[in-house]
């Protein structure tokens, strides 16, 4: 059993309230932003066209007011993990800075457990997702005694987490034809998990 501790700011991590506080007291983070802002638990992220330099500068005055909103509520924000994806074809590529600190480039981010790069590109995502049911696979084999229908279906959730914003996207060689869609792909996944069963 825990013991009870005097709490002077904050919450303890992995209570149930946490989330629910956490997400009460970071509700105006969006007050002023003129650019979409996602927030997921703790996780937000700040979206915005930059076609002209007008775009550049909106994007970078809504960083200037999360930052001061930050320090209005005694926060910081991880600026390790905070990262830029330019996305789409002739971005010019502007800095941003987060602060006084200037926030780095990435080509690839993962977000929600779902890779995507500066193109859109979801082939590193069809990848991941075969990689994933093939250790699934090869744990199976190397583990399980019983190789009912249902153990394999362990396989299912790795294979098809998101595929609603990756479908129709390019495919490796192994997983089709370029072009082809990640279904083809986890058919020839699932043929070779057919000799376990």
């Amino acid at each position: 059993m825990s013991k009870w501790r005097t709490v002077m700011s904050g919450v303890p991590q992995g209570s149930v309230l946490g989330l629910a506080l956490f997400n009460v007291f970071a509700s105006d983070t969006d007050s002023g932003i003129e650019r979409t802002l996602s927030k997921f638990a703790d996780d937000t992220k700040l979206c915005g066209a930059v076609d002209m330099l007008e775009g550049r500068d909106a994007i970078q005055k809504d960083l200037d007011r999360l930052e001061r909103w930050a320090r209005a509520n005694c926060m910081k924000f991880n600026k390790a993990k905070c990262k830029v994806l330019h996305v789409g074809w002739g971005n010019p590529k502007p800095s941003y800075r987060l602060g006084r600190e200037w926030i780095e480039s990435s080509p690839e981010e993962k977000d929600l457990g779902v890779s995507i790069d500066e193109k859109l590109n979801m082939s590193r995502q069809c990848v991941l997702a075969a990689q994933k049911a093939n250790c699934v696979l090869g744990c199976i084999k190397n583990s399980v005694t019983s190789r009912s229908r249902e153990v394999v279906l362990l396989l299912r959730p790795h294979l098809g987490y998101c595929i609603q914003l990756w479908l129709g996207s390019p495919v490796q060689e192994r997983h089709g034809a370029v072009g082809g869609s990640p279904e083809e792909g986890h058919e020839a996944d699932q043929r070779a998990g057919a000799p376990l069963l």
